[in-house]
């Protein structure tokens, strides 16, 4: 009884061994690499940046938009947006480092240089307001929206 009970043990482990060493179970599929996404990560928040600065919700505005520029660091128009909605809450400081950020990005633009203007309007400055608008007035002239700005700091 004991002899049989050690040979159903070695047929069992015998057979244990033989299907742990098979190989046509293995699967021969190739596998292609995952192509990653080209989409804009950053997309989404700079829609709802853009959408939160036109009700006026700067506060929300400056959070989307530096999100936007935390996914996507070549993001002009998210900079833009970022330096705007700071303007508007007269964080200064952090609007100066914007632009600045928004230049090595995007180069000295006169949409840039327009805003840069304003901003030192809002703060007062209208020396450094003059000077930024007047070149952006060189760089594009006619556009109503540095006409705009050139008689705000005339009237104003």
């Amino acid at each position: 009884m004991r002899g049989m009970k050690l040979g159903v043990l070695a047929v069992l482990g015998a057979a244990v061994i033989v299907s742990g060493c098979q190989t046509a179970a293995v699967d021969k599929v190739e596998t292609t690499a995952i192509v990653p996404e080209t989409r804009d990560i950053s997309a989404a928040d700079l829609t709802a940046g853009k959408a939160q600065f036109r009700d006026a919700n700067y506060g929300l505005a400056e959070q989307h938009f530096r999100k936007a520029v935390q996914l996507r660091a070549d993001n002009a128009e998210a900079w833009m947006g970022l330096a705007a909605s700071y303007d508007q809450l007269g964080r200064f400081d952090f609007a100066d480092r914007a632009y600045a950020q928004l230049i090595n990005v995007a180069g000295r633009q006169p949409q840039i240089v327009n805003n840069m203007g304003y901003s030192k309007l809002l703060r007062g400055d209208k020396k450094a307001a003059r000077k930024l608008l007047d070149e952006a007035n060189r760089m594009l002239p006619g556009d109503a929206v540095v006409a705009a700005n050139l008689a705000l700091l005339r009237n104003g």
